[in-house]
């Protein structure tokens, strides 16, 4: 069974794969041309948030008592990251690919800087405090149904 450190950080993994192939494809034409790996990339980001703010942070609350701390923070950042996706989705509809790939750029550094709090700091406190509940909260992940 994978680690809840493991799981979350391979599917960091995937969503930048996405991330490439949507500006990839982007930059072969134009951001209308980009639209259904864009809408790829915004679900596959989606289902990470979703996996973390309705499993993984309340989990982690509940066991812990740090309702302030690191997973408000980054429930926050998600949320930045949401309205700069959506603001690319109308950049997408408005066929204006300079500013998408502007959004793109800003949202790249805030991927970035928000995975690496993760991954050195939030999944190592998860694992350390629920990895009794692991397999049950990683199959939890798992199965969830991005609404």
């Amino acid at each position: 069974m994978t680690d809840i450190r493991t799981y979350l950080t391979d599917d960091h993994r995937a969503c930048d794969e996405v991330f490439a192939k949507m500006e990839e494809s982007a930059s072969k034409g134009s951001a209308k041309d980009a639209a259904e790996t864009f809408n790829a990339f915004a679900g596959s980001m989606e289902h990470h948030f979703q996996m973390e703010e309705r499993v993984l942070f309340p989990e982690f609350e509940q066991k812990t008592g740090m309702t302030q701390g690191p997973t408000q923070v980054m429930r926050m950042e998600h949320e930045q990251m949401r309205r700069l996706i959506g603001d690319m989705s109308a950049a997408v509809e408005a066929d204006d690919t300079n500013r998408f790939f502007g959004l793109s750029e800003t949202l790249m550094i805030l991927i970035q800087q928000h995975n690496m709090k993760e991954e050195q700091m939030l999944y190592n406190m998860a694992q350390q405090h629920l990895s009794a509940d692991m397999e049950r909260i990683v199959t939890m992940m798992d199965s969830l149904i991005v609404e």
